[in-house]
């Protein structure tokens, strides 16, 4: 049996109400997240790698201000940003990651950097982007990650002295009365992902971030550590996260996909539902998750209202959604 390769893609997963969304803005959104799968379809049908094919699925996620990663990433109390992001390698195993970057471009060319030219799996802060630069990884002033909702999402925060909010969680009556956004820009689990499996049946799984609305200096999420928000391995699963990190973190939720795979014969399909229906739940968590394992399955659940997603298998016509179907 020949494999088909296949990328699945998130832009964040929440509680998304029609409501809120007008039929311009879903379309956006739609179109965004078609022509990324697209480009990663594109590299897979090429017979090029599935490193390759999240890693620029991953870039393009950064470069559009719709989603919570690199442009258009959301604030910290202190009005900074601070940017994580993670990759696997389900073939060997090798993994990079960077933690509270504030300058570089796209998080997740630094995460691969770190992967493929040190010997190490994570930096963090000035150390991640000390690295960076030796690699030649393209650098940005602070205000280039800046738009005017996400900063207005900040002031809200402040104002409301709400705390750290997720960034796809509920709409708000503002956004209600806007009907700017499809969801609650306050509160959307803005993270993103992609995971993809190629020709040669090699997994890869990256995830990157901008972190929570209003989160303390400082704090870092599941998207940056390998097992949590990002986890990839040939004779399993490749998964990448998204929902309310703290409960990925302890949950370890990318990692006991692949667990419950290789040590309790579960399928795919059990093994997801297993996590995101059960064990997260369990401890208030919230969000989904996507994955592909070994055979070219895809899963994308979430127990959220919704979830940004995409899945491009070759050949055949992509996918793309936000509510469940």
């Amino acid at each position: 049996m020949t494999l088909t390769p296949v990328i699945a893609i998130h832009g964040g997963a929440g509680a998304i109400t029609r409501t809120a969304m007008t039929t311009e803005k879903e379309q956006e959104f739609r179109q965004a997240l078609s022509e990324i799968v697209t480009a990663g379809q594109t590299i897979l049908a090429s017979g090029g790698s599935a490193l390759d094919a999240v890693t620029e699925a991953v870039r393009l996620l950064e470069e559009n201000p719709l989603f919570n990663a690199g442009k258009g990433a959301v604030f910290t109390h202190a009005g900074t940003n601070e940017l994580d992001a993670s990759i696997m390698d389900g073939a060997t195993l090798n993994a990079g990651a960077v933690a509270g970057v504030s300058h570089i471009r796209n998080p997740i060319l630094a995460a691969r950097a770190v992967m493929e030219h040190s010997n190490h799996v994570m930096f963090i802060g000035d150390g991640a982007e000390a690295f960076a630069k030796t690699q030649r990884i393209e650098f940005v002033e602070p205000k280039y990650y800046f738009t005017e909702a996400r900063y207005e999402q900040l002031q809200r925060a402040l104002r409301e002295q709400s705390g750290a909010v997720l960034d796809h969680d509920g709409a708000t009556k503002e956004a209600q009365k806007s009907q700017s956004e499809p969801i609650d820009p306050d509160k959307k689990f803005g993270t993103v992902g992609a995971v993809a499996i190629d020709i040669h049946g090699n997994l890869a799984a990256a995830t990157s971030t901008g972190g929570m609305t209003n989160k303390q200096v400082g704090r870092v999420g599941d998207s940056p550590l390998i097992g949590a928000g990002c986890y990839a391995n040939n004779h399993t699963v490749a998964v990448s996260t998204t929902g309310t990190g703290e409960m990925f973190m302890r949950t370890v939720a990318a990692y006991d996909v692949s667990a419950m795979m290789e040590y309790a014969g579960m399928s795919l399909e059990q093994a997801t539902d297993k996590v995101v229906m059960e064990k997260l739940p369990a401890i208030n968590g919230r969000g989904g998750l996507i994955a592909i394992d070994s055979k070219g399955n895809v899963a994308t659940p979430f127990n959220s209202e919704g979830m940004y997603r995409g899945i491009g298998r070759v050949g055949q016509t992509v996918y793309v959604s936000i509510y469940r179907d």
